[in-house]
């Protein structure tokens, strides 16, 4: 190791680049060859990242507050689910590439969310920071119009534009604009996928971004639009000053694939005092970007004890690449895209701790590197021994079983989160405290009784501290479970949505309840008549499939293959809250067929809390 840095020396890098994504190592060797780089350029990108495999993935979302979003449907590959009251998603046996993982999240209020990872045969660890779908400013379809923000990005508007399915729009159209700028610490948070891109060569490059801006344009029903075909705007991206001394004259243009999660060249952008200035013909993500070649790195980090450090910041920086970063999981590893031929930092400190510059920090040189390669680092410097702490505990359900499908998650007095999926009840977290006697708060979350321990105050006792056996005895406030030919139990927890609203057709109130759950969802709509108001006792609705019609009744009109031929399932409304946050309780069962014609039976449950 090379002598100690101080945090406050890395805090002014130039240019960020995604080389770490919050995830784990492949389980490449260290001598595997650079495919993207090395070999003719493949059909599609695609085709570089290996054969498909399974992954297990955690993660949490939040809002640029870094408060949690709830409810966000999170997507990889088939698998989908909703975060919890915490913002935290599992997902297990995730069909994923080997070499490649693409996780998309979409929340109504927000812009789509992404982010793309090096996989790993462990937990896979995820954050994703969401941009609010804020109206910037509407404008008249027909009527040119430049729309800007305070910060100097802007895009100027022809008026031309098409719905969905590509027919001609006309009407008010509401635009949301959003600059990212590369020296924000929480853009790589931000920002879709990572800067992994397709040149018009088809070859894989990683990306050099000197800013990006995100368009959106809605009609005033929140319909999608884009521009028409044929007609083009003009985007404007601001420079950071950090970022304008060197920028080239001109740049290539990318734009983000949300389909396949990576980024694609298209057109080119001119240094115009101090934006850079292009055409683009469509609306998503746009990077004004310098491509290099990469190859991947992997690092497995432990202390002299070989014990795995996880939770570690680690930044590794280029003399022209700039910088990026990432946290090793709960297995010590952290993996990503760094510049290939090219001598880097490697820098292992402190991350929003104490918020003390004067910490130390250890860095070393490496590289360079032409291909493929994993480092085991070993770290033996008081970022271990003077901050270093590791909360162990065993997880049990009420009946004293061990948690197997659940988490931890936890808060230090000085404000750092952590959170730690549960393997056979037993967990094992490291945190960084400037505080051996910190305060901490814990809750354990049993996704399988659908309790939680509620939240349980610790004192760190430093280095180690047992929580002992923590105890999931407290009800989940929400949920929704059932069974089809009595077979296995499916579960729906936290977050399940439940509105009610007048229907203008049939003047009934509707109820709609919906959630998911990994790859489980289900989707309730009832025509309910005026009992409900002044409701007591309970009441039976039979199966009426749209709740449009004139008649009341209930129905599952999305998620399960349940026809509405020959369809017996009885809905038994048990209680309705008056005011919003106050429960409805449904309990159902009857027989029906599929759209095959097959017959079946289902029995379930739903409690949920009303949200207007």
């Amino acid at each position: 190791m090379i002598p100690f840095k101080k945090l406050a020396e890395f805090r002014n890098l130039l240019i960020i680049l995604t080389f770490f994504c919050f995830i784990s190592c492949s389980n490449e060797a260290p001598g595997d060859s650079v495919t993207p780089n090395t070999t003719s350029p493949p059909t599609t990108l695609l085709e570089n990242f290996g054969n498909l495999t399974d992954s297990d993935f955690m993660g949490r979302v939040v809002d640029l507050q870094n408060n949690p979003v709830t409810g966000a449907m999170v997507q990889i590959g088939n698998s989908t689910t909703d975060t919890d009251v915490n913002g935290i998603f599992i997902i297990r046996n995730a069909e994923i590439y080997e070499k490649f993982a693409y996780v998309k999240v979409e929340k109504a209020g927000f812009l789509h969310g992404s982010r793309s990872v090096v996989p790993t045969a462990g937990i896979n660890k995820i954050q994703i920071m969401l941009l609010p779908q804020t109206v910037t400013q509407t404008v008249s379809s027909g009527t040119a119009v430049t729309v800007s923000l305070s910060n100097g990005a802007a895009v100027d508007l022809s008026g031309s534009y098409s719905n969905s399915d590509g027919s001609d729009y006309t009407g008010d159209v509401q635009v949301t604009l959003h600059l990212l700028n590369p020296t924000d610490d929480d853009m790589q948070q931000q920002m879709p996928g990572m800067l992994l891109a397709e040149n018009l060569q088809n070859e894989a490059r990683m990306l050099e971004t000197l800013g990006m801006v995100a368009v959106e344009l809605r009609s005033d029903t929140g319909e999608k639009l884009n521009l028409s075909e044929g007609t083009t705007a003009t985007i404007s991206v601001p420079l950071d000053p950090e970022t304008l001394a060197g920028a080239p004259n001109e740049i290539p243009l990318w734009y983000f694939d949300e389909e396949n999660g990576y980024w694609v060249e298209e057109g080119s952008a001119t240094l115009q005092g101090t934006k850079y200035v292009g055409t683009v013909s469509h609306f998503s993500f746009w990077n004004c970007d310098i491509p290099t070649e990469y190859v991947n790195i992997c690092m497995n980090i432990t202390d002299t004890n070989n014990t795995p450090l996880s939770n570690i910041q680690v930044r590794i920086e280029s003399e022209f690449n700039g910088t990026g970063y990432g946290y090793t999981n709960d297995s010590g590893e952290v993996c990503g895209i760094i510049p290939a031929n090219q001598t880097l930092n490697l820098q292992y400190f402190l991350y929003n701790i104490c918020n003390n510059p004067e910490i130390p920090n250890s860095s070393e040189t490496v590289g360079p590197f032409n291909q493929n390669t994993t480092l085991n680092v070993v770290l033996d410097a008081p970022i271990v021994e003077d901050y270093l702490e590791t909360i162990t505990g065993i997880f049990n359900n009420c009946d004293g079983d061990a948690v197997v499908n659940g988490y931890v998650q936890g808060r230090i007095e000085d404000g750092q989160w952590f959170y730690s999926l549960v393997t056979d009840g037993v967990f094992e977290i490291n945190v960084l405290s400037c505080n051996e006697n910190a305060s901490i708060s814990i809750t354990g979350y049993d996704y399988d009784t659908l309790q939680t321990t509620s939240e349980i105050n610790y004192t760190l006792t430093s280095p180690e501290t047992d929580l002992g056996t923590l105890s999931a005895c407290d009800s989940v406030e929400e949920f929704i479970q059932f069974s089809i030919d009595d077979g296995e139990v499916e579960q729906i927890v936290f977050n399940v949505s439940c509105t009610t609203y007048q229907s203008d057709f049939s003047g009934l109130y509707t109820l709609d309840i919906g959630g998911s759950n990994q790859n489980t969802c289900i989707y309730l709509s009832g025509a309910l008549n005026d009992n409900y108001v002044n409701f007591e006792g309970a009441y039976e609705y039979g199966n009426v499939w749209n709740s449009n019609t004139p008649s009341a009744g209930m129905a599952f009109v999305e998620c399960q293959d349940i026809s509405e031929e020959n369809n017996q399932i009885i809905f038994n409304l048990t209680s309705y809250g008056n005011t919003t946050g106050e429960y409805i309780d449904i309990n159902f069962g009857g027989a029906y067929e599929d759209y095959q014609g097959v017959p079946h039976t289902i029995t379930g449950i739903i409690h949920v809390k009303r949200d207007n």
